[in-house]
């Protein structure tokens, strides 16, 4: 069984940080990818930031410049940096890991976290 869980959501205020953490953990071999999206009511989820098993990040044009993407490979974790944030940023905000679980590949998600942003 594979799991991934995310930390780290909550209220802040506009121009504020936060930093999402997600961790994930199972009998997998390996992770090919493992990213950040986010769900605001109303609207479809969508990509916030993610990286590839070969290091290639990708980032939502709505946080280029504002948030940043890291990870710790040891601890199979990837880490969310937000900064100046804005009351459109709120959202849920779900991480993801495509793991190869033999035979396959799987997609996994966490069951998300809320970010909300107040102006």
């Amino acid at each position: 069984q594979v799991q991934v869980v995310e930390f780290g959501g909550g209220l802040v205020q506009a121009e504020g940080s936060l930093r999402l953490s997600c961790a994930a953990s199972g009998s997998f071999t390996s992770i090919s990818a493992m990213g950040w999206h986010r769900q605001a009511p109303g609207k479809q989820r969508e990509l916030v930031a993610s990286f590839t098993s070969s290091g290639i990040t990708a980032y939502g044009d709505s946080v280029k410049g504002r948030f940043t993407i890291s990870r710790d490979n040891a601890k199979n974790t990837v880490y969310l940096q937000m900064n100046s944030l804005k009351p459109e940023d709120t959202a849920v905000y779900y991480c993801n890991a495509v793991v190869f679980l033999k035979p396959s590949y799987r997609e996994v998600w966490g069951q998300g976290t809320q970010v909300t942003v107040s102006s």
